[in-house]
């Protein structure tokens, strides 16, 4: 209980200021205690086998792609001493993280699992929250800021692009393709056509091709023509868009912490 009282005549100024600094610091001290009860109930996803580089709380990753990713994140681990995870949830809330951000809670995961070591801090953590529609690329501290340009590319243009088609599982891949190239060096991949892209255009083609033979043979024009101008473009829009698309042993637990940047996204 907070009380304001006057110890002596004419003091009214001394108890207002005296009341005032009991509920400021009561306020603070309200705060404080809030922020970190909050803090210790935080949980997190237990670290995957010796055999994996995901754990897929959120079950979005397929059973094809899966070991594409695990074949990846091996390589890069024995290659180039860099390992990469992958974490799917369903939500923050679900490990008492609703209070948290998608950074804040990453930084924290990367941290509890120790990803890559002091010695060489390059750990990547890819975490996605389906029920949040949030993303991030959480990089160790060794990377130093200088790679968040590159993670970003990787998050807009390989994961967050497939996401929003609900192809989560081939856009984890292609962010898993993605951060391989990034830490190698190398120039970044496209992102994968959709499995539905090469049938819906051979059934495009065909479409154009049988409307043409019926304008000839009927002599109509007008509209007619101006239809197969646009699904001439589309097809045309296709293609370019399939050419820009392109097409172990765990461990990696030594002890690193974040730090160096990365890159989130929302879908």
């Amino acid at each position: 209980m907070i009380s304001c009282f006057s110890k002596h005549n004419g003091a009214e100024d001394y108890s207002l200021r005296h009341c005032t600094i009991q509920y400021k610091s009561a306020t603070l001290f309200f705060f404080l205690l809030v922020y970190y009860s909050n803090s210790f109930a935080v949980s997190f996803p237990d670290k995957p086998p010796e055999t994996d580089f995901f754990v897929d709380k959120a079950t979005l990753i397929s059973t094809e792609n899966r070991a594409e990713i695990n074949s990846i994140a091996s390589e890069l681990l024995s290659e180039e001493d860099i390992p990469i995870f992958i974490v799917t949830i369903d939500s923050l809330a679900s490990y008492e993280a609703s209070s948290q951000t998608i950074e804040t809670y990453a930084t924290a995961l990367f941290n509890e699992w120790g990803i890559g070591s002091p010695e060489r801090n390059y750990g990547i953590l890819l975490l996605v929250s389906r029920g949040d529609r949030r993303a991030r690329i959480e990089l160790g501290a060794d990377w130093g800021y200088s790679h968040d340009r590159a993670a970003q590319d990787v998050m807009d243009n390989l994961i967050i692009k497939q996401f929003k088609r609900d192809e989560y599982s081939l856009g984890i891949l292609d962010g898993v393709r993605g951060l391989d190239a990034m830490a190698r060096g190398l120039a970044l991949p496209k992102a994968t056509a959709p499995w539905w892209f090469i049938p819906a255009f051979i059934l495009g083609a065909i479409l154009l091709v049988m409307l043409i033979i019926n304008l000839f043979k009927t002599g109509r024009s007008g509209w007619a023509w101006a239809l197969i101008a646009a699904l001439g473009a589309l097809l045309i829009f296709m293609l370019y868009s399939a050419a820009s698309s392109g097409g172990g042993s765990g461990g990696g637990f030594g002890g690193g912490s974040s730090g160096g940047g990365g890159a989130s996204g929302s879908w």
